[in-house]
């Protein structure tokens, strides 16, 4: 049976696996669904057509699952789904989606930490670290294992690929690719997230493939298309190469952070393309 403390106003019509946890001054709506073991500390709101998996904690005065900030909204029965193990801390907001049959979602073993807001129909992968007070506009994607710094903002319909890390207070309103480093106001590649890809096995071979990748798209002097052919035909065909070249060729709302800082675009004096040599593995 779930422990409800009897400060609690949960909705009898509200799904609650068995070992739930509600603490005081939690509301929860008619709509909701909270699966086995998850926790849900005090002055929680949870509301809407709202689905929480399995062994999640919720910190005090998180807010999930309320009307999204759209003015064209309306009521629409649109979702939050939450899947398992993730941590979500004090003072998260998470918005329904903005269209009928919408889909705010956020995937499992992902910490989310104070103060962040997930606007209406935002994709969160897995194992994504949000740290605080960041921001994200409706219909932004965030890839697997992402890091997003602190009090970064992230534009609406940006994507955020796998492994790339987002410095704090970053303006981000173009995609980030991949396993990219990105920062600033606004934000520019400074290089790789090499320590974040050694902390998940990213294999030293995939590593130095996606290196050879960058220095074809931010060195060369080719356009976008013209580095993608040439990565093509000259850098190993690893899982991340691969993921990298789907990430980039896919259709963008807002176009790809591919401009580095410009104390690094002057190194490229009158214009001149950098020289690149892509090395070869064990090279």
């Amino acid at each position: 049976m779930a422990t409800i403390h009897p400060s609690a106003l949960v909705n009898p019509k509200a799904e609650i696996a068995d070992d739930v946890e509600i603490g005081p001054f939690t509301i929860v709506g008619e709509n909701v669904k909270i699966g086995r073991g998850t926790k849900i500390h005090s002055s929680v709101v949870l509301d809407g057509w709202t689905e929480i998996g399995e062994d999640n904690e919720i910190y005090p005065g998180a807010v999930i699952g309320v009307a999204p900030q759209d003015l064209r909204y309306s009521g629409e029965r649109a979702y939050v789904r939450i899947g398992h193990r993730n941590v979500i801390r004090e003072y998260v907001t998470v918005h329904r989606a903005s269209d009928e049959e919408g889909l705010t979602a956020i995937g499992d073993d992902n910490l989310i930490m104070a103060y962040t807001h997930v606007a209406h129909n935002c994709l969160l992968g897995n194992q994504i670290i949000v740290a605080n007070s960041v921001g994200l506009a409706g219909h932004v994607e965030i890839e697997d294992q992402a890091v997003l710094g602190g009090m970064c903002g992230v534009h609406q319909f940006v994507r955020v690929g796998r492994l790339a890390m987002l410095g704090g207070m970053a303006k981000v309103s173009q995609d980030v690719p991949p396993f990219a480093m990105v920062d600033g106001q606004p934000a520019r590649i400074f290089g790789m997230n090499i320590r974040g890809m050694q902390r998940r096995g990213v294999t030293k071979e995939a590593r130095l493939g996606l290196k050879n990748c960058y220095r074809l798209i931010l060195r060369s002097g080719l356009n976008l298309s013209q580095a993608l052919s040439a990565i093509r035909a000259t850098v190993d065909n690893t899982d991340e190469v691969r993921h990298l070249l789907r990430f980039l060729e896919s259709p963008s709302r807002m176009g790809v952070c591919i401009r580095q800082p410009d104390h690094k675009r002057e190194k490229q004096a009158n214009g001149r393309p950098l020289k690149v040599k892509v090395e070869a593995a064990g090279g």
